[in-house]
């Protein structure tokens, strides 16, 4: 039995999820991989890479065109993938399920229809000093284009989550919209959303919600929060590339014009005028990444197996872990939240080392056949003006991920430290 399909149990077998991860029995720099890098992207299960293979051997064909029945098939798998989507996240239906490449077209999408049409002169768009630059370029772009202002909800003292009085602050300025990260890809700061979306909403505002590091790792629930806008990605949450979505409430993507014209998202078109198809088809331009929606239900199907809390139970297991580990090394600083506040935080760890580059401190770890991430992590504004570093160490966690592979970052941090003589 896979791991997949062992839904009821608490405590996830990571021996049992591995084997689920073909690339997990392979070899970096001829030692062990330890991946430890799944902000960036998920590793794929068996389950995903062979639905993709299945629906290229057995049905490959466009959707929404043959009245063959492979056509026929592919477009029903392809819908279902939306339903899938929908209920995984609690939209009301897939018409509110709109697919893009990833959080970053998701973001984009919304910025250049709802923005356009919404956001004037003088007008305020309201982000926070915590966003990737997915969740602050398509705002920088917007305001130009129609010279709005663009404003920043600050991090508090210890810069490790939202300043609630800048955010109030910022908030008497009734801005327009207001887009905000779920869960920070270099603190690991898990924000209260649903909090943050509610007081928005008493100032008049649209609220979207970056949640690409929320969705993989902990449940979403989008009328729970009561967001406007959700936009995620299929490749952080096991699925493969290419696929992505914007939730949008149902009212409002009627309301919005498309960004691309072309086949599929018409109903009929003349030589002078065209009418727009039914949601969500009518944001979906051309092909759609058929194999991308087969990939993401079947990932969907994976997460759902093992079960949405018991992912985020043990990834705040082994974070928590690999923290009480690292906390004691000298030198040593880490970004976020601290450990007791896990509540708050995802599994994410960004740390510093006194007298170690970023760069080298990951070149030591690949050596060691671990893989992280160093560098600003498209978060330029947030490692370099407010934490004031050039570049961080990351580690980040998955299902795929136990304690065993956090005693391998720490080793590799004492050779770190045995490598650059530091006490």
């Amino acid at each position: 039995m896979s791991a997949a399909e062992n839904s009821e149990q608490h405590d996830i077998d990571v021996s049992l999820v591995k084997k689920d991860f073909p690339i997990l029995s392979t070899q970096m720099n001829g030692k062990r991989l330890v991946y430890l890098d799944s902000a960036a992207t998920s590793q794929k299960p068996v389950q995903v890479i062979d639905a993709i293979s299945n629906y290229y051997r057995t049905f490959n064909a466009n959707i929404h065109r043959g009245i063959y029945k492979i056509s026929e098939q592919a477009t029903e798998e392809y819908t279902k993938s939306k339903d899938k989507l929908a209920e995984f996240i609690g939209a009301k239906s897939y018409q509110e399920i709109v697919y893009v490449r990833n959080t970053t077209e998701a973001i984009n999408l919304a910025a250049l229809s709802w923005g356009e049409a919404n956001v004037n002169k003088g007008d305020h768009i309201l982000i926070t000093q915590m966003e990737h630059h997915s969740n602050i370029v398509p705002w920088q772009m917007l305001a130009q284009r129609k010279g709005a202002v663009l404003d920043y909800v600050a991090l508090n003292g210890d810069r490790s989550a939202l300043d609630q009085e800048s955010l109030e602050k910022q908030l008497e300025k009734n801005p327009k919209i207001l887009a905000v990260t779920h869960a920070s890809n270099v603190l690991g700061t898990i924000n209260d959303v649903k909090a943050i979306t509610r007081k928005a909403h008493d100032r008049g505002a649209v609220v979207l919600i970056d949640g690409a590091q929320s969705c993989p790792h902990m449940p979403v629930d989008v009328r729970d929060i009561g967001c406007d806008f959700f936009a995620l990605s299929g490749h952080k949450m096991l699925g493969p590339t290419g696929i992505g979505a914007l939730y949008g409430k149902r009212d409002l993507l009627a309301a919005m014009e498309p960004i691309f014209g072309g086949g599929d998202m018409i109903r009929s078109v003349g030589f002078q005028t065209h009418t727009w198809n039914d949601l969500p088809w009518k944001f979906e331009a051309g092909t759609s990444n058929i194999e991308g929606g087969i990939g993401l239900s079947a990932a969907i199907d994976y997460l759902n197996g093992i079960g949405m809390k018991n992912i985020r139970r043990h990834e705040v297991e082994v974070t928590r872990y690999a923290m009480e580990k690292l906390g004691g090394i000298r030198g040593l600083k880490m970004y976020g939240p601290d450990i007791d506040h896990m509540e708050s935080r995802g599994g994410v760890i960004s740390f510093s080392m006194e007298g170690a580059h970023p760069h080298d401190v990951a070149q030591i770890f690949d050596d060691r056949g671990i893989a992280i991430r160093a560098g600003h992590h498209c978060a330029m504004p947030l490692v370099e003006d407010v934490l004031g570093v050039g570049a961080v160490s990351r580690i980040s966690f998955y299902i795929y991920n136990d304690k065993n592979d956090a005693d391998a970052a720490v080793d590799a941090v004492g050779e770190v430290k045995r490598v650059f003589k530091l006490q």
